[in-house]
């Protein structure tokens, strides 16, 4: 069980347990006058795939809190639970990186380098967890591009 606020993820070996576990959940929640949402609960089966899902994979994957779940394997050969951050997530935050770039452009550069490097420390923070490297470089990388354009964009006489 993986549970966050009123979120939460239970992971079974079979399917029949699954099932079983969802249908008495939904009665002990019933006893409470508590439902779950039907749009937000599904079951699914997680394919035994060795590797990160590609792109619009969602049979061997999902998403939670920011992460896409999905199966890989250990580092001596066994098979478990993945996490990355989703592309929707990723995606987001560059964007919003960008933004506040645009935006905070005027600040003198000594303030706004203090500021992202705060930014990027709280991303790293968060998405920084084990099986999750490569998108939290990758992050990190694009930021430091878009900081490299933006310091070019900056008259040659503005402060630095």
């Amino acid at each position: 069980m993986v549970r966050y606020a009123d979120d939460s993820i239970f992971c079974f070996q079979y399917e029949e347990d699954a099932v079983n576990f969802y249908q008495e959940f939904i009665k002990r929640l019933a006893k409470f006058g508590l439902e779950i949402s039907q749009e937000k609960t599904k079951i699914i089966k997680l394919n035994k795939g060795d590797n990160a899902p590609e792109d619009g994979d969602k049979d061997n994957s999902f998403d939670f809190l920011g992460f896409t779940h999905y199966i890989g394997k250990d580092k001596d050969g066994r098979k478990r639970v993945k996490r990355k951050t989703s592309k929707k997530k990723y995606k987001a935050s560059l964007l919003r990186c960008k933004e506040w770039m645009r935006r905070n452009r005027n600040v003198p550069t000594k303030q706004f380098m203090k500021i992202l490097k705060a930014k990027i420390q709280g991303h790293c923070n968060y998405y920084g967890i084990t099986d999750n490297r490569a998108a939290v470089s990758d992050y990190i990388d694009e930021c430091k591009r878009l900081l490299y354009k933006w310091l070019n964009m900056k008259k040659p006489n503005e402060e630095l």
